[in-house]
C-alpha cells in the first residue's frame, strides 16, 4: 500500500513459517499470538518469537481475551509466557468478543488485564479490536491506550477522530512468500519516531 511501516500478524494458523523468506519483503514488524484465556499457549509462539528476533524483525506478542474467564489469570498466563527484550513491541490485548456480558461489566475486567500487564512490563499495552467494538466501547472508555484496529472494507482508514499514531489491520487474506496460507496485513499510521516510542525499554523499569 506504499506505507513505510508495514507488518503482519501470525499464529499457529500459519503453521511452519519460513522466516528467512520474510527478510526481503519490506515488512518492519510482526505480532504473534502468545496466549488465550487462562491456560492456552499458542503452539508456534516460542518458535516464532525466536525466529523473528533471529532475522532482525521487530516483534510483538498478543493475548486473545476470553470474557468468560478471570482477567487476572489471563494476565498471568501472558506474563508467564512472554519475555520482552529491548526494542520489542508492547503487549497486545486482543479484544474481539464480549460474550454474553454487557460492555459495562467488561470494563473492570479489561482494565485489570491492562493494569497487571503494564505494571509487570512497564510499558503501556496496545488494544486490538474491530471497528464496531471500538466505536461502541473502546473509544469511550480506553482512549488513553494505543490502538490497533481491524477494518477491511471500503479501503479507508478505520478512524479519523482519534489521535494518531495507531495500527490499522487493513486485510486478512494476504499471501506472501514463506507463509503457507493467508496472513493479516497491517500498517503503522505514524512516524518512525512514533513507532520506536511505543516499544519496550528496560530504562522504563
Amino acid at each position: 500500500m506504499g506505507f513505510p511501516i508495514e507488518g503482519i500478524d501470525v499464529s499457529h494458523h500459519q503453521k511452519d513459517i519460513q522466516w528467512d523468506s520474510l527478510t526481503d519483503q519490506n515488512f518492519s514488524f510482526v505480532f504473534m499470538k502468545a496466549t488465550e484465556g487462562i491456560e492456552h499457549k499458542d503452539t508456534k509462539f516460542d518458535f516464532n518469537w525466536v525466529e523473528a528476533k533471529r532475522i532482525g524483525m521487530k516483534r510483538g506478542a498478543y493475548h486473545f481475551y476470553r470474557p468468560d474467564v478471570g482477567a487476572g489469570q489471563q494476565a498471568v498466563n501472558f506474563i508467564e509466557t512472554v519475555t520482552l527484550e529491548e526494542g520489542d513491541l508492547p503487549p497486545v490485548l486482543d479484544f474481539e468478543h464480549k460474550g454474553f456480558k454487557s460492555f459495562e461489566s467488561l470494563e473492570d475486567s479489561l482494565r485489570l488485564w491492562l493494569w497487571v500487564v503494564e505494571d509487570y512490563f512497564k510499558v503501556k499495552p496496545i488494544i486490538y479490536t474491530n471497528l464496531n467494538i471500538y466505536n461502541d466501547f473502546i473509544k469511550a472508555h480506553f482512549a488513553d491506550y494505543p490502538l490497533w484496529i481491524a477494518r477491511y472494507e471500503n479501503g479507508g482508514y478505520p478512524i479519523s477522530e482519534t489521535k494518531s499514531p495507531y495500527i490499522w489491520q487493513y486485510g486478512n487474506r494476504g499471501r506472501i512468500s514463506g507463509i503457507d496460507g493467508h496472513v493479516d496485513f497491517n500498517i503503522f499510521l505514524g512516524t518512525q519516531t512514533d513507532f520506536e516510542k511505543l516499544c519496550y525499554s528496560s530504562k522504563h523499569k
